[in-house]
Order: C-alpha cells, then structure tokens, then sequence
C-alpha cells in the first residue's frame, strides 16, 4: 500500500479544508491505481477466455468483478477531477472507466455534482429522489424485497439507467449551462459502441466472458451505494427553495463503511464517504491521511448484517426524516 492511513485521535477536532491543502492530486498515484484497474481486467480476460478450467473461470470473474468495480471508482475519482492533476487527463480516464461502469461520463459530472450541492435533501438530488417517501404497490415491494433479500443487483442497475442514460428524466437537474443533446449524444455514441463489441465478439460469447463478473460487480455496488445514504436522515423540500448544506455539514446524512484494508486502498477508500463528503477536494486515494474519525462509520460486515435484517422495501423507504426545512 502506498498511503498509510494517519492515526486518528479520539476526540480530535474536525481538521478545516486549509489544514488538508497538502492532500492534492497525485499523478503517481493515479496511474498506479489506472495500471492496477488494467491488469485486474486484463488478467481476469485472460483467464476466462482461456482454459475451460473451471477453478481459473471463477478467477477470471472475480478479477473482472474486482475491476468493474474499480472502473466505477476511477470513475467518481475522475469526475471530481481529483485523479490526476491535469484536467483533459482526468476527463480521459473518466470516460474510459464510465464506458468500463455502464455509465456516460458526461452524464455521471452534473448529476454526481447536484449530489455533492444537495446531499441531505433527498428530493432534490436526482440519485435519491426516486427513494422519497410514497406508497409502493404491491408488485413495487415484491420486487424491491426479493432482489434486496436475494442480493440480486436491482438497485445498482436503476442506479445507472434513471440517473445517467434516461437524459428526459434528469434534465431538471442538470441547470442551464449542461446541454441535454450533448449528453444524449455521448450516451448514444457509447451504446453503439457496446452494440458494435458485441456484434464483433458475439452476444453469448461477450456474456460468458464477462457476464458473472458483471453481475457480481453489479451486486456488491448495490450494497455499496446503498450504505452511503440509504436509511440516514435527510430532508424534504417540497419544492421550496432551500440553503444546500456546505461539504462540512453534509456529515450527518452519509455513512462510512470499514472494508478490509486492501480492499479500501484498491477502491480508492470510497468507503470512508464521510470524509468524501466533508473534504471532496482530496483524492481518494489519501482520504485515510486525514486524521479524523467521523461518528457514522461503521464494520462493513455490521451495516451489512443489520441493513439485510431489514425488508428492501422498509430499508429503501423507510428511513428516518427530519423536519421538512432547518
């Protein structure tokens, strides 16, 4: 591991932005975590088209899961356009890894920055505002209840299409200075390029390549995502217009998560989001140098065993709510 976490002082003060200036972006750093990102995928290529063995099948898989998931990483970190220092850079490796996640690039920027600007409003951040409050129909609940009790990855799928490739349903957030044909465009341009993939490599070999890794991946982000938001308090605005939270009060609505330490540095420490949210200027990939504990962090095999204690229906929509407006 190259960034060694900084011991955290019990009852230390929250540190300010200007005390973390020295965490900036790396490009050294970057390029380790790209290179990695390359050879988990390329090995687990490797072994699932190999052999028909099927001890190195499942290798491959998990490599390719492992990957997948770390290209949704590389993603979020380019996005912020803290992976790199340089800008054009980031924006590169950001669409490679969006096209790797599922998601378009320039989609994932304005969505995934309304997050930043209106985390602790749920109706208002267009990747928790299909989760506000309403009554679910019956075959809504059988569904969200199934998939959450079977680990099948719904939640992780919806994720990708409501929030980054349905352009008419999240075109009230994207402000005025995002074009919609512009993303509607790049979305178009990378499903054709999945079209042509699959026409070359054939679609049932392309999903006995890929698939379970794919759906693994697919599985642990939902669990993942979830644990970000879902089920912590968050407000209401029913349309009324609202202060956004500053980065350094968004800490109560965001839960951290406490991953095995390899499997922490490799993602990028995109567990520990409280520190994500209070500092979103610092890369990733030094967020564990900051030495400060926040209150919502938790084991991840804790949350996991109480938020799974839970119907997905009840853990999806039946989080606590505070006051409409502070």
């Amino acid at each position: 591991m190259t960034d060694q976490p900084a011991k955290a002082i019990p009852g230390a003060s929250r540190p300010s932005p200007s005390d973390l200036r020295g965490l900036r972006p790396r490009d050294d750093l970057a390029w380790l975590h790209v290179g990695v990102n390359l050879l988990l995928l390329g090995g687990g290529l490797a072994l699932a088209a190999g052999e028909p063995h099927p001890a190195l099948y499942a290798a491959g898989q998990f490599l390719l899961a492992l990957g997948f998931t770390q290209a949704f990483v590389l993603l979020h970190e380019a996005g912020h356009r803290t992976l790199f220092r340089q800008r054009r850079l980031n924006d590169a490796i950001g669409m490679l890894a969006g096209f790797l996640a599922l998601i378009p690039y320039a989609s994932w920027r304005p969505i995934h920055a309304r997050h930043h600007r209106y985390t602790g409003w749920q109706d208002l951040d267009a990747t928790t505002e299909s989760l506000t409050p309403r009554t679910l129909s019956g075959l809504e609940r059988t569904l969200i209840d199934t998939a959450w009790r079977l680990g099948l990855p719904l939640f992780s799928s919806l994720y990708r299409i409501q929030n980054y490739w349905r352009i008419g349903r999240i075109r009230p957030y994207l402000g005025t200075a995002v074009r919609p044909a512009r993303l509607k465009l790049f979305a178009a341009l990378q499903l054709l390029a999945y079209a042509a993939l699959m026409a070359w490599h054939g679609v049932a070999d392309s999903l006995l390549l890929i698939g379970p890794g794919l759906l693994l991946a697919l599985a642990f982000q939902d669990v993942l995502l979830l644990s970000q938001h879902t089920h912590m308090p968050t407000h209401l605005s029913h349309g009324r217009a609202v202060r956004p939270f500053p980065p350094l009060e968004q800490g109560p609505f965001t839960r951290s998560l406490r991953l095995p330490a390899w499997l922490s540095w490799l993602l990028l420490h995109f567990d520990a989001h409280e520190l994500h949210h209070l500092y979103p200027a610092v890369p990733g990939y030094l967020l564990r140098r900051i030495a400060y504990s926040p209150p919502n962090e938790l084991h991840w095999l804790v949350w996991l065993r109480q938020a799974k204690a839970m119907s997905g229906s009840h853990f999806l929509f039946g989080g606590p709510r505070l006051e409409d407006q502070p």
